[in-house]
């Protein structure tokens, strides 16, 4: 109505003619529009198809079809006549077809953005478990689909789907096994799109508390606006509803105030629709309602009646309208003969040739926006209005966001999120998931079989964290960090080693010092008593070797003690294994001259020559002499060095001596095994010698003691880390040092300081078995 007047007011668009329209109901259902549409064509007469009782004012175009079926239905029939259709509903691809539907020309802009903007909704507040509630139709279909796919490309899983079917909205089965499958579903955000008729179930819903715990999102071609004066009005309250962006018309809402059916009395359309809305009637006496108020004002109407403000569905009626004029005005430009032509029916007869007009039709409407049809269409851009209720009966649309599609990436969307009213039973944005919140210290672990929005929660790893919710990855800390005991955060590792200033190295250290200290004061006694029987038995020269060499065995072990430094790695293993080579070279050259001062015994026998101390050295220095080549190649070829090791201990940074070469390392070892080895078995076998000052006996029990120390230290070396490592090892080098200078020469001191008197030729002469 607001379009027709305007332009019959415009001198310059379809100047000397006035527009007219005719109103029909467009029923939802395929036999009573064909009734409607042939209404139409046959006049307000008989429906006889092929046949026109109208001579005066027929229609050159028909302008409906706010869903995709009804234009369906009157298209079939509008065909046969060549009579352009104009549609104000939803753009549907399949309506753009020139072969199937050559009289259809579509208003909407195309709605392919919607999914997205939708999902860009879901994202914004991670809404990831959505329940999608459509109309059976073709065009809910395709927007299930697109819907589908862009939530599947944004990790959005869809927690159920459920279509209503058009036409059976009052079955109650099909509505109390919907009502069933939403009240089973977790999903506290619901997705519904299709026609108002397939989805007015919902709206005037009796079980009012399964849809109150929902968050709604829509479109604005499904009205939610309640029933008036309805106990359950507000059963969408906090919605969020997509609405295409339209531009203010000017005098619109002058338009609205104005308007009158007492000014228009012929206008029966307006009078019914004002005395529904007012619920009054126009005349006294006829009917159950007051009669109407002559000041009446359509401002004054809750929502659920009219919006003042013009809806996209009226701007795209309004932008139909001026399509239509703009073509007539564009034909009559062409077809100049026309205007003077008395017979006002020439419009119904060239109402075919309209389609060439309309096909190229292209113009700035009064908001100033420009409008095309056919496949030109534009893509929509869409505000996003919050729809709330009050306790007054009241309602209003609050606009709180928009999507813009062509705008770049990030700024497309945008919301305003304080703005929102939630609905009654949330009061803040809540989530819609699956499951709960993997929490920090937690990863994602996909379920098998399941929606990727439905998974389980699994701790991180062991040196990894996970500092925000749902991480599907946990991230590894840096080498010189490590994860707290919740694996939220990463602390910085402390630097470990073996020190003196804590109390096992301490101990070590005085017990390393005593020892050497010990080994010195005997080395003192035995050469203080270097002339006695005892001193001077089983070679008094190699004794000195053996006490000077276990004294810096125990002083060596001072060097696994603090922070590794290069000098420090490269004499510590090495001086170990050169002074432990002399002392058990030592050992076993004492062993030998056992056996060799007994055969010495013998007449003839040739063992005389290698008695004395010349040849015992002389088997040390090239003992020793084989260990510091093994030594000397260790360190040509891999030397040992420091470094830090941070992955043996998962809260230290140990710092240790880096052996270089494995191999070299177990071969300085195992050669000393093998002297230890060669002098336990020589010392087995001559202890039971007949000499006075025998001491294979004691040997034999010391390199027992010595050889237990190391098979022990192996296995347990091995399955130590850190400073531990170094304290295994420096104790096997102090335990097994002892146990050689226990056992070899305690029993000695023990004569020579504490009974003298044995320690003498006399005794001995007199004492043979001593």
């Amino acid at each position: 109505m607001f379009a027709v007047e305007e332009i019959n007011r415009n001198t310059k668009l379809l100047p000397n003619i006035t527009l007219g329209f005719h109103i029909f109901n467009a029923y939802h259902n395929d036999d009573r529009t064909l009734e409607s549409s042939l209404l139409w064509l046959s006049g307000q007469g008989p429906t006889i198809p092929n046949y026109s009782c109208e001579r005066q004012g027929k229609s050159i175009v028909v302008i409906g079809g706010a869903t995709s079926e009804l234009t369906v239905s009157m298209g079939t029939l509008l065909e046969l006549y060549r009579i352009p259709q104009v549609t104000y509903g939803l753009f549907d691809p399949l309506l753009s077809d020139p072969v199937q539907f050559p009289s259809v020309y579509q208003m909407a802009p195309r709605d392919t953005s919607l999914p997205l903007a939708m999902v860009q909704l879901m994202l914004h507040f991670k809404w990831t478990w959505v329940g999608l509630v459509a109309s059976d139709d073709s065009r809910s279909g395709k927007f299930l689909r697109d819907l589908q796919d862009e939530m599947v490309r944004n990790d959005v899983c869809v927690a159920f789907i459920y279509e209503i079917f058009t036409g059976l909205t009052e079955d109650e089965l099909l509505h109390s096994y919907f009502l069933e499958k939403l009240s089973d579903s977790t999903a506290s955000v619901i997705v519904i799109y299709g026609n108002t008729d397939a989805l007015l179930t919902l709206r005037f819903n009796e079980v009012p508390h399964t849809l109150l715990y929902r968050m709604w999102i829509t479109s604005s071609h499904w009205d939610i606006a309640k029933k008036p004066g309805y106990i359950y009005f507000d059963n969408f309250h906090g919605a969020l509803i997509f609405s295409e962006q339209t531009s203010k018309i000017p005098g619109f809402k002058h338009f609205l105030k104005t308007i009158n059916p007492a000014k228009d009395p012929e206008n029966i359309f307006l009078q019914n629709f004002w005395n529904s809305a007012f619920g009054c009637t126009s005349e006294i006496g006829k009917g159950d309602g007051a009669v109407c108020s002559p000041n009446a004002s359509l401002d004054t109407l809750r929502l659920s009646y009219l919006d003042m403000t013009m809806s996209h569905q009226s701007y795209t009626v309004y932008n139909a309208v001026y399509a239509v004029a703009w073509a007539l005005h564009e034909m009559f430009l062409v077809r100049s003969e026309m205007e003077s032509n008395s017979n006002g029916n020439i419009l119904g007869t060239y109402r075919w040739k309209l389609h060439s007009f309309l096909k190229n039709i292209q113009f700035n409407n009064s908001a100033g926006n420009q409008v095309v049809l056919a496949e030109k269409n534009s893509v929509a851009n869409y505000d996003i209005l919050n729809y709330v209720t009050f306790g007054n009966d009241t309602e209003v649309l609050v606009k709180v966001g928009e999507f813009i599609s062509e705008a770049p990436l990030g700024q497309d969307f945008i919301i305003q999120q304080k703005a929102i009213v939630w609905p009654r039973t949330w009061g803040e944005p809540l989530p819609s998931r699956c499951n709960e919140v993997c929490h920090p210290g937690f990863h994602i672990k996909a379920q098998e079989g399941k929606p990727v929005c439905c998974f389980d929660c699994a701790p991180c790893p062991q040196g990894q964290i996970s500092n925000q919710t749902d991480r599907d990855q946990c991230m590894k800390c840096p080498e010189d960090h490590y994860p707290d005991r919740e694996r939220i955060h990463c602390l910085p590792k402390r630097v470990t080693f073996l020190v003196y200033e804590e109390n096992l190295g301490t101990a070590l250290a005085s017990i390393a010092a005593s020892f050497s200290l010990l080994t010195a004061l005997v080395l003192w006694v035995f050469v203080k008593h270097r002339d006695t029987p005892i001193v001077k038995a089983n070679n008094r020269d190699l004794s000195y070797i053996l006490l000077l060499s276990l004294s810096l065995c125990f002083l060596c072990s001072l060097f696994f003690i603090g922070r590794p430094t290069a000098i420090n790695c490269l004499l510590r293993q090495t001086t170990f294994g050169v002074m432990f080579t002399v002392a058990v070279s030592s050992i076993l050259a004492k062993t030998i001259t056992v056996v060799l001062a007994f055969r010495a015994t013998r007449p003839g026998s040739r063992s005389r020559r290698w008695v004395g101390s010349r040849g015992p050295i002389s088997l040390v220095v090239f003992c020793t002499f084989i260990q510091v080549m093994l030594c000397a190649i260790w360190l040509l070829l891999s030397p040992p060095f420091p470094d830090a090791d941070t992955h043996s201990d998962p809260e230290h940074i140990i710092l240790e001596c880096n052996e270089g070469s494995l191999i070299a390392f177990y071969s300085v070892l195992g050669y000393i095994a093998l002297l230890a080895l060669a002098s336990f078995t020589v010392a087995f076998l001559a202890r039971n010698l007949p000499d006075t000052f025998n001491e294979a006996k004691f040997i034999t029990f010391s390199m027992l003691v010595f050889c237990s120390v190391w098979i022990s230290f192996l296995p347990t070396y091995q399955s130590t880390k850190g400073k531990m490592m170094v304290a295994v090892e420096v104790f096997s080098i102090l335990s097994s040092s002892a146990g050689l200078l226990g056992c070899i020469f305690i029993p000695k001191c023990y004569v020579i300081l504490l009974q003298p008197q044995k320690n003498t030729k006399k005794f001995l002469k007199n004492n043979p078995n001593a």
